[in-house]
């Protein structure tokens, strides 16, 4: 068991009124994180703790800035031991996925720290003579960043880095389904040598959630919110970010589609699908959730992949390496259990796999999945996939299309151009011509249309993002006035 506590203004302390919550272990119930249970006051006080360290983090120059973020980027990735048995333990994961989670994360601190000097701006001619009218970006103010617990390195430090390296000072709110694994992260920084209060770290019991995210989108001194998780909760958010004005970035749920065309290099798709569907037990975003193939070459491909899904080893990752490890919870069982009843009921065939009675859940595939079932429009999150069969390109793209999300999506296609004829035509913030769905890398634009959200995260997008663009001029000859 561990226990936590919250940063605010560089200080460790505990709740205001000492309440705690408990993260318990999916497996076998046990207390995995006793973690403080902030109160509003805290929350307000983790708000003025960045907003007191605003003017000098600002100042800072961007050498400093970029020093503090790499030493934070090595001390991350020392923490590879620890965040494995943080995440295995109070979500279940493995440790591939951990250390993919802390790789990436650490690239996401060194991208931050390497654009300190790329925050630019533009001179712009102006019709008035002898004005100098520049467009000037300059850091927002306080960030409030929420990361959720399925990639919790790597969502926790998209959800601060960039914004550090903007000049603006953060409070991170820790996922309740992973307080000590955002604790981590902040330990880091802090090992880093960022100065007090730039960044600070609240946990809340689950129960408190909406009165803190209120709470702190409220505070005048935040001027920019963003926030991972699902899409119902991030139409939450964004209500609240509305009546208050405050610009946000949303990274919401997805139901990426991988295309399979009749020309696909089978072995290589099947790979790519294997990866997209099921790492982290397919609890990921961008996770394949529609596998949409050709028909002309479905029944082979089809065979390729369950051999693939069965092969995978399943487990408790706290006993050993696995592939998939447990799904975050039962609620997850009961609804992807539910999905497959549904979709066997109405015509569906299994491939592989099946109902589970525990939080260890096998690779499962559904083949001849239609309209008709709840698994061809609903984000299953969990390692429950659905294969759609069509006659051809166009009915692929439709396919692809047909659903209200909009975040990654794949084509797999020997004809390069070809994939990118079709990838140019899906709804998607990101797609990939033979790669899978699950894929990211710092310096990409990264985010969703439709019901995916808005805005991007990473790169010179991220500075977009988070920073406030302004028009200055200066008057450099006399000016006339028509009165």
């Amino acid at each position: 068991m561990t226990t936590i506590s919250l940063l605010i203004g560089g200080e460790r302390r505990q709740a205001a009124n000492r309440a705690t919550f408990e993260r318990r272990n999916p497996l076998d119930g046990k207390v995995a994180t006793v973690a403080p249970a902030a109160t509003v006051e805290d929350a307000v006080a983790a708000v003025d703790a960045a907003a007191a360290a605003f003017p000098a983090w600002s100042k800072l120059g961007p050498n400093a800035r970029r020093s503090l973020l790499l030493k934070a980027a090595d001390a991350l990735e020392a923490k590879g031991d620890a965040f494995a048995k943080a995440v295995a333990s109070e979500t279940g994961a493995s440790a591939i996925w951990a250390g993919f989670n802390v790789h990436l994360a650490a690239d996401m601190l060194r991208e931050a720290a390497s654009i300190t000097t790329q925050i630019s701006g533009e001179v712009i001619p102006s019709e008035v003579p002898g004005s100098l009218a520049m467009a000037v970006r300059q850091p927002a103010g306080v960030v409030l960043g929420m990361a959720p617990w399925n990639a919790p390195v790597i969502l926790g430090v998209r959800a601060i880095a960039t914004p550090l390296a903007c000049g603006n000072t953060v409070v991170l709110k820790g996922s309740e389904l992973c307080p000590a694994t955002h604790g981590l992260i902040v330990d880091a920084l802090q090992e880093g040598g960022l100065p007090s209060g730039v960044v600070n770290f609240v946990t809340n019991a689950p129960a408190d959630a909406a009165a803190i995210v209120e709470a702190m989108i409220a505070h005048p001194a935040v001027r920019r919110v963003n926030f991972t998780g699902s899409t119902k909760v991030g139409r939450l958010i964004a209500q609240a970010c509305a009546r208050h004005l405050k610009p946000s970035v949303l990274e919401l749920g997805g139901k990426a589609p991988a295309l399979v065309l009749d020309d696909a290099d089978l072995e290589a798709t099947v790979n790519g699908i294997a990866f997209g569907a099921f790492a982290n037990s397919g609890q990921i975003c961008m996770s394949t959730e529609r596998i949409v193939v050709d028909s002309k070459v479905a029944d082979a491909f089809v065979d390729k992949l369950a051999a693939k899904a069965m092969s995978l080893p399943l487990g408790d990752p706290r006993k050993g390496p696995v592939v998939l490890g447990s799904v975050v919870d039962m609620a997850t069982v009961e609804r992807c259990n539910a999905m497959i009843d549904d979709a066997l009921a109405k015509g569906a065939t299994l491939v592989c796999g099946g109902k589970a009675d525990s939080t260890l859940m096998a690779a499962t595939i559904l083949d001849h999945v239609t309209p008709a079932m709840a698994i061809y429009h609903e984000e299953s999150f969990g390692p429950v996939k659905a294969i759609v069969r069509v006659e051809n390109e166009e009915a692929a793209i439709a396919c692809a299309n047909d659903n209200p999300y909009g975040l990654s999506s794949a084509v797999f296609t020997r004809d390069a151009a070809r994939g990118l004829r079709v990838a140019l035509q899906i709804e998607s913030g990101i797609c990939h011509v033979n790669g899978p769905t699950v894929h990211d890398e710092a310096q990409m634009p990264f985010g969703g249309v439709k019901q995916s959200g808005w805005g991007r995260f990473g790169g010179r997008a991220g500075i977009d993002s988070f920073t406030e663009l302004r028009w200055v001029t200066v008057q450099a000859a006399p000016r006339g006035y028509p009165f």
